[in-house]
């Protein structure tokens, strides 16, 4: 049985998230907007929860909140086996590598566990929404990050090229919101 949408944020809500700060918002809040904006591209309920779940282990930059390992079986219960997968992904690869590997364009695609040291290789379409996820989290806080507009901007203009039109349209809406100073 998939879990509500309200059981999602039950969940999340009792981790605390909603006391995280993140990007000038809660974490809470901030986890929410992800699976929206993905919900709002006409993307499947699995990878909007993968979305909504995209940081839930902590990542390599963002590490106020980081749900111990050994509860990946609950997240797994929870939003399925695939939508955890992407969303521990996620959490755990190398960014550079993810940069890479969207740069090189072909298969195989590759990218680096950080916690487990070894290559993961993926399918063309789990590194595809893999590449949604991932998108889709810096597009919806980029207005609000400390990180700055510059913030990798070419390997997220790459994802979004890869990824089609729907992607360059949000990538698109979203820098069109950068202030001419930046």
């Amino acid at each position: 049985m998939e879990s509500s949408y309200k059981q999602l944020t039950d969940f999340l809500v009792s981790l605390g998230t909603e006391a995280v700060a993140h990007s000038n918002k809660s974490y809470l809040a901030h986890l929410i907007g992800v699976y929206r904006d993905m919900k709002d591209a006409g993307f499947t309920e699995e990878l909007c929860r993968a979305g909504m779940f995209h940081s839930i282990y902590g990542t390599e930059l963002f590490q106020r909140f980081a749900l111990p390992l050994e509860r990946r079986g609950e997240v797994c219960a929870l939003i399925g086996e695939r939508a955890e997968r992407l969303a521990y992904l996620n959490c755990v690869m190398d960014r550079a590598t993810l940069d890479e590997s969207v740069a090189r364009g072909n298969e195989p695609h590759r990218v680096v566990d950080r916690v487990t040291g070894e290559e993961v290789i993926l399918s063309k379409s789990f590194f595809d929404d893999l590449c949604r996820i991932h998108l889709y989290d810096w597009l919806e806080q980029v207005p609000r990050s400390r990180l700055g507009w510059g913030y990798r901007r070419e390997a997220y203009r790459r994802m979004a090229e890869r990824l089609g039109q729907g992607a360059m349209d949000a990538y698109d809406r979203a820098f069109a919101t950068e202030p001419a100073a930046s």
